[in-house]
């Protein structure tokens, strides 16, 4: 056993500081994206914060490997959440995602995912000479529930980033490259299926306007135009904090989902490429630390669940700077520890506590574990079992 005072001794400090520069840097967005208009959003935002890291600490000083009997319930409640959407959901932009507790708006889609990464890291660790084509299949079977039930609520943002984290998990788990090739390529045979049947007319409209931006410019395009326009005008260095006349004071920033979805148009407005910048610099320490707690891991299990995450994690940080730029469709998808969003933020900050827990916890493996780790190449044991090839 590790003493209390040992464990927060052994803290990535790191990682730490990244995290609470990013939420405080969050409170300060979310503060200069709404004073115009609203003055609560920023309030709230902390009283979150402060929470999350309270659970942010709880979860670092606790063993990871009690995932092992509690991943399952966590995987059951998302999608007992899941379905409780479908019918008693709250619909926000033409998805039934949100459970309203009166105090508290909670997405389990959220719950489920975090669920489906820790289940999928026991079966991948536990399995890892069964064949590839088996694991691949049973692991489709462990997401495929929550998946279609985040597809048919509709939440595409949420939807396509299960593809990244599965694929990266699958070659951390050693399955070799030709099966993951033929898995990638099978998705993006899919793909036009789902554009054409699986998608809302609204959806179809945004992956258009992705497209071809100019083809709406005052419906389905206007967003995207607008958030081009200001992050450009931010220039060099930016407007300035509450620069008069931006783009988001005078309301070409759609107010409902500037301060979540839309708040890298104004980090780009008021404070430029450089801004935008160290920003990004900002995350890619943090996924860099978090791929590093992966390579230190101390077992396999431990290994997986931090490049479940970390994937995670990037895929939410790409995907949303993405879309406010061009480079992706519009999602929907938060900008983690900086977005608006409560529950979003105790998801994000129980995934870093996670991380935190898998680094503290590194050197309590078992002995056989340790022996594990000396043994040959696995691929002289178990064939196939070596990745790409």
């Amino acid at each position: 056993m590790i003493s209390i005072a040992r464990k927060l001794l052994s803290l990535h400090w790191l990682l730490l500081v990244l995290a609470v520069l990013l939420g405080i840097f969050g409170i300060y967005a979310i503060y200069s994206a709404t004073w115009m208009r609203e003055q609560t959003f920023w309030n709230r935002q902390l009283v979150w914060l402060l929470v999350g890291f309270v659970l942010f600490l709880g979860v670092s000083l606790t063993d990871y490997r009690w995932i092992r009997k509690g991943a399952l319930p966590l995987y059951i409640a998302g999608l007992a959440g899941l379905l409780a959407t479908h019918f008693f959901g709250q619909e926000v932009y033409g998805a039934r995602s949100w459970l309203d507790f009166g105090f508290f708006n909670f997405q389990p889609s959220q719950l489920a995912l975090i669920a489906a990464v820790m289940v999928m890291a026991i079966f991948l660790a536990d399995y890892e000479n069964m064949p590839p084509i088996l694991r691949i299949a049973l692991c489709g079977v462990i997401v495929a529930a929550p998946w279609l039930l985040v597809l048919i609520q509709p939440d595409l943002g949420s939807a396509i980033v299960w593809m990244p984290v599965v694929m990266a998990m699958l070659y951390a788990a050693r399955v070799p490259g030709r099966y993951l090739i033929t898995l990638l390529l099978l998705a993006v045979a899919v793909v036009p299926l789902m554009v054409n049947f699986g998608l809302k007319p609204y959806q179809r409209l945004r992956i258009v306007t992705f497209l071809d931006p100019d083809l709406d410019p005052r419906g389905a395009g206007w967003t995207i135009n607008q958030s081009l326009t200001a992050i450009g005008s931010g220039g060099w260095d930016g407007k300035g904090f509450k620069a008069p006349n931006t783009l988001n004071e005078l309301g070409f920033l759609p107010s409902t989902i500037v301060h979540n979805d839309f708040i890298f148009s104004v980090i780009g407005e008021q404070h430029g490429f450089v801004g935008g910048s160290l920003l990004l610099l900002g995350y890619l320490l943090l996924i860099a630390v978090g791929l590093y707690i992966a390579l230190k891991a101390g077992d396999d299990l431990g290994r997986l669940l931090a490049v479940g995450l970390t994937t995670l994690l990037f895929t939410h940080v790409f995907m949303n700077i993405g879309m406010t730029i061009g480079v992706t469709p519009i999602t929907g998808l938060p900008l983690p520890l900086v977005s608006y969003g409560g529950s979003f933020l105790l998801t994000v900050l129980f995934s870093l506590g996670v991380l935190q827990s898998i680094w503290i916890h590194r050197g309590t493996v078992s002995v056989s574990q340790r022996l594990e780790k000396i043994k040959p190449a696995r691929g002289a044991i178990f064939p196939g079992a070596t990745g790409l090839r």
